[in-house]
């Protein structure tokens, strides 16, 4: 069949005919809107709207979109190979990659395990820590985990997401049982209160004969809720596990590569884990890619067991193309001077979305580095509110109760400006004033 050039009306007809998109029902109908191109912090529709992106793709373009310099690192890549197996080859853009993130990360973590999205790389990190046990003759199988926690979509990492709305209820008896404790209290400016780690403490002492791993997404759980908790939380994670020799799995995937304004999350604790799950950002959305890190403890225990092995191997693990733009990308942070881009937004952010505090139905407004929240008090119409963004030539996809933004670190001042001024005028519309 020959490629046909169509009309923005086919285009949204063939895809509700054909296509499954995510966290969606065949029979919505939801807005959709049809995108040509994109191209720094803007998104370009068929039908003519130019929005500024205040999503970053899900989190992932750190730099925007068709950067020059990311563009050339595949295009130059591209004309070597784009693909070979990693099973008995290796070449340099894996290499170079796994070197800088070595560099990067925290000093114990010396290993690097190269997948193809972070949910991938969560399963690979519950998997480290089971043969981590099991190389010691020991067969624990159980991780314990905060409420309200993302870790992605696939079985093992869905298992220790939140149990309410990591769907939980939908595979009962397919999916392990983990355990969990509930989301700290203290959030990130809060004063310390220890009575905010005693239902972990507990849970761990419990069950720590059991515990393959704590997991946990370092200081802001994503998909959650958007929650911002006190690094002192997270100390005492570290403290605990640390005594009864119980790894750490820190899942990186949304917070890395500076969002909160540390290169990890973690750092805003000074907590190294045992192991790490990068995504989203890795790539800066060009090709997916995802790595699991860990420490030579962990990597020696289980080469040393009976399986002598990693039993893990993805068909496009460490796929030059994605290894050689995230490489590129590392380099673009420092050059870009990530940490000075990260404070003006946050910066921006704050200017920009307190007048929301006064708006009816808002219960909160928060912002951390490049991260900033709008948490109403009942859940938003994704519906209703989408396409007034757009109308107001800004792209946001609200969740449950959240309209939040991460963008991507380029955009200026007037762009968060554009976003804040259209998260005030669309809730005030919806919702009025207080």
């Amino acid at each position: 069949m020959p490629i046909t050039n169509y009309s923005h009306d086919q285009l949204i007809e063939l895809d509700r005919r054909h296509i499954w998109h995510p966290y969606s029902s065949i029979e919505n109908d939801n807005p959709l809107f049809a995108v040509v191109s994109a191209e720094g912090a803007y998104i370009q529709l068929q039908t003519g709207e130019r929005l500024i992106d205040g999503m970053s793709s899900w989190w992932s373009t750190l730099h925007g979109y068709n950067h020059p310099q990311l563009n050339r690192a595949v295009e130059d890549q591209l004309k070597k190979m784009a693909h070979v197996m990693f099973g008995g080859f290796t070449h340099e853009p894996a290499v170079k990659l796994a070197k800088q993130l070595v560099d990067i990360s925290p000093a114990k973590l010396k290993r690097v395990f190269f997948s193809d999205s972070g949910s991938v790389a969560v399963e690979v990190a519950m998997k480290m820590a089971i043969q981590f046990w099991q190389s010691q003759g020991q067969n624990r199988q159980k991780f314990l985990t905060i409420e309200k926690g993302y870790h992605g979509d696939t079985f093992a990492a869905m298992s220790v997401c939140d149990p309410v709305t990591g769907m939980h209820h939908m595979y009962t008896g397919v999916l392990m049982e983990q355990l969990f404790t509930p989301q700290p209290r203290c959030r990130f400016y809060d004063a310390w209160s220890d009575e905010d780690f005693n239902s972990f403490e507990s849970k761990f002492l419990a069950h720590q004969a059991d515990i393959a791993a704590v997991i946990l997404e370092p200081i802001v759980q994503g998909t959650g809720g958007m929650h911002f908790y006190s690094p002192t939380f997270l100390k005492k994670v570290r403290a605990l596990t640390s005594a009864f020799g119980v790894p750490l799995i820190a899942d990186e995937i949304a917070t890395g590569m500076g969002r909160t304004g540390r290169m990890f999350a973690c750092e805003h604790a000074d907590v190294e884990p045992d192991i790490m799950c990068l995504g989203k950002t890795l790539s800066a959305g060009y090709i997916t890619l995802a790595a699991t890190l860990c420490s030579d403890d962990i990597a020696t225990t289980i080469c040393d067991g009976k399986a002598g092995v990693f039993m893990h191997g993805p068909t496009f693990m460490a796929n030059p193309l994605a290894c050689s733009v995230a490489s590129k990308s590392i380099a673009l942070l420092f050059e870009n001077d990530w940490q000075l881009q990260v404070k003006h937004i946050e910066n921006w952010l704050n200017s920009g979305l307190a007048p929301c505090k006064q708006l009816k139905g808002v219960a909160d407004v928060r912002v951390l580095g490049s991260i900033g929240v709008v948490e109403m008090d009942s859940p938003v119409d994704l519906k209703l509110l989408q396409p007034e963004f757009v109308k107001r030539g800004i792209w946001l996809r609200p969740f449950g109760k959240l309209i939040y933004m991460i963008p991507p670190y380029i955009i200026n001042k007037d762009e968060i400006d554009k976003l804040c001024a259209g998260v005030y005028e669309v809730i005030d519309r919806t919702y009025g004033h207080a």
